[in-house]
Formats: structure tokens, C-alpha cells, sequence
């Protein structure tokens, strides 16, 4: 008889550690109401409340991860800006309908728990939550033996914002005449990884070893959330695009309305160094505009008579600009001129 014992521990998985990572979370995550301090951490669900302030209350949800970005992380074993990418791909969404994030849940799978790997990447989701004023408010560990190869791990992000039914930015707002600007990037943010890398593969790049690639490639995606929601509490603002994957064109074209058209001039937009550093690499335009956001991270659409008050709202670095105009059409977006890659 085999009196060998098999425990989840010697299939790879270790409860023990899983539960000093949800201790960890707790410590560092919380909600108050008033002066008592509350935690959803460990509990089977999250409880939170509805603002008092929204009267006429609508959910916003978003769900997004951050891509093979994590295999940038893993190659630079630095995991504590990651985090602030995950909160980034959600809310920069919710803003996009005018919602207030209120919420954020994670998700982390991984081949084994390394505590200390966990713990940087939940302190960037934690700043990430900061930056966007939600709280983190729970979330779930995987650890996935035989699923992952060792030392691989992905995450998942969860938002959920509220928006007053009256002031949801929808498309009828957009009216012929109004300008479209641009709102800098901090560079790649979390979309196009997959050609990044495989750039970095064929000519056998070593970016620890590249200060410039280094430090780029791995830079947070910018949280645009209190810029938008001053705009949208001023009136400011008449609809919005976060650009993502697809580009500019696919996707501020989901915020057009039928026989209006996104009349842009790509020689307008400010190219970050680290795109044209990608295009040296023998990428056509058209790839570079539809996989990388090419130093736009967010366009606005206004009125002509608010473009001076705008700036205000943005520190220097991220100051918007006009690329475009909304103008009569059938298509929803018209691409004039190229881009300058100089």
C-alpha cells in the first residue's frame, strides 16, 4: 500500500501563502464610512454604497487587463507600476460616458504566490485607485500551476463607476463645428506589447541594458479620470475617446453620431520619441496609427467658445491641443495629411 499523502501544497498550490497576501491586502485597502473604518477584503462580495450625491444614479461597469505589458515586467522584474496600467485600462473607459469610478476589483492568476512580486503589483493598483479616487474594494488570487509556466502570472481589472443619468456624455451633444482635441499620452500605455516585443526579439534588444527603451516601455499608462470629470462638472465637455487598441480613428469613431464625420489632421499630433523610435523599425504608418495611440492617450471634443478654458484643467505635460474638427459626413472619421515623424 502507498501511504504517500497528497495535499494541494505538493500540486503547486500554497494556501498558506495566499492567505498572508489577503492579509497584506487588507492592511493596505480599505473603505470608511464617517469615522468607522470598513473592509470588504476576505469577505465573499463587496458591499458598497451609492453617492447620496447622484441623484439619478447609473452604473458604469469596465473590465480590461494590461496585456503582454506583463512580460515587460517580468523581463525588467519591476512590477510596481503595472498595477497603476490595470486601474488605468478601466477607468479610462468609465470616463468616457461621464461616470465618477467608484469601485475596483482585481484579478491576479499566476503560476506560484510570490509574495513579494504580489504585494508590489497590488500597491500600483492601489495608487492606481488613488489617482482615480475609487477604492479597491476586493478582488481574487489564482494560483494555476501547469496552466502558467513558472514565473508567468496575468491580471485583470474590474471598475465600476456611477454617472447621473442627466449628465451622460452621449453623441447627440456632438454638434457640426466643434473642435476635437488631443490630450497627451505618457508614451505606449498598455496596448501594442505584442509588436513591442517582438521588435525587441528579431533584433535581439536587451532593454536592461537600454536606459531610453528601459524606462519608456515599462512607464504607467496615464489615469486621465480628474481632468475629465472637472471638464464634465463645468460643462465643458461634449463627448470623449479613450484610445486604446485600434488606434485613434477606431476608436473615436464610437463616439460619433450618424452624418457627422471627425475631420483630422495627422500632421497636428505631437509624436512621443518612443513612437518614433518604433517606427524606425520598419512599421508602416498605417500599423503605427492603429496599433499605438502615437502620443495621443485621449481625445475631447468641445465647443470652439470653451477651447481657452481647457488648459487649466491639465498640468503642462499632458496640456491638450487641437488635431480636428467635427464636420458633415457619411464616413465617421476622415484622416488628412501624415504623420510627421521627424
Amino acid at each position: 500500500m502507498n501511504n504517500k499523502t497528497f495535499t494541494y501544497k505538493k500540486s503547486g498550490v500554497n494556501i498558506d501563502e495566499a492567505d498572508k497576501f489577503v492579509n497584506f491586502i487588507s492592511n493596505i485597502s480599505s473603505k470608511k464610512k464617517g469615522n468607522k473604518k470598513l473592509s470588504n477584503i476576505g469577505e465573499f462580495g463587496s458591499i458598497s454604497n451609492i453617492p447620496k450625491s447622484v441623484k439619478n444614479p447609473k452604473i458604469v461597469a469596465c473590465t480590461d487587463g494590461v496585456g503582454t505589458k506583463v512580460e515587460i515586467a517580468n523581463d525588467l522584474n519591476k512590477y510596481d507600476t503595472i498595477g497603476i496600467d490595470l486601474v488605468a485600462m478601466s477607468v479610462n473607459d468609465l470616463i468616457v460616458q461621464g461616470a465618477k469610478p467608484i469601485l475596483f476589483l482585481d484579478y491576479i492568476s499566476t503560476n506560484r504566490i510570490i509574495l513579494k512580486k504580489l504585494k508590489s503589483i497590488i500597491k500600483g493598483i492601489k495608487k492606481g485607485c488613488e489617482t482615480a479616487g475609487c477604492e479597491l474594494v476586493g478582488g481574487e488570487t489564482a494560483e494555476m500551476p501547469g496552466t502558467y509556466e513558472k514565473g508567468k502570472f496575468d491580471i485583470a481589472g474590474f471598475a465600476v463607476g456611477i454617472v447621473d443619468g442627466r449628465k451622460i456624455l452621449k453623441k447627440k451633444k456632438i454638434k457640426n463645428g466643434d473642435l476635437i482635441l488631443a490630450v497627451p499620452s505618457s508614451g505606449i500605455h498598455s496596448n501594442g506589447y505584442s509588436l513591442v516585443r517582438y521588435i525587441l526579439e528579431k533584433k535581439k534588444i536587451n532593454i536592461k541594458k537600454n536606459f531610453f527603451l528601459k524606462t519608456e516601455i515599462i512607464k504607467p499608462t496615464k489615469i486621465y479620470v480628474n481632468e475629465i470629470l472637472n471638464l464634465i462638472k463645468k460643462n465643458l465637455l461634449k463627448g470623449c475617446a479613450n484610445i486604446t487598441g485600434g488606434g485613434l480613428a477606431d476608436n473615436i469613431k464610437r463616439v460619433i453620431p450618424k452624418g457627422l464625420c471627425a475631420d483630422i489632421y495627422l500632421n497636428k499630433i505631437k509624436v512621443l520619441k518612443i513612437f518614433k523610435w518604433l517606427k524606425q523599425n520598419n512599421i508602416s504608418e498605417k500599423e503605427m496609427f492603429k496599433t499605438f495611440n502615437c502620443g495621443v492617450g485621449f481625445c475631447l471634443i468641445i465647443s470652439p467658445k470653451n477651447l481657452n478654458k481647457i488648459n487649466k484643467y491639465f498640468s503642462k505635460k499632458f496640456k491638450p491641443y487641437v488635431i480636428g474638427k467635427i464636420i458633415r459626413g457619411k464616413k465617421k472619421v476622415k484622416l488628412n495629411a501624415k504623420i510627421n515623424w521627424d
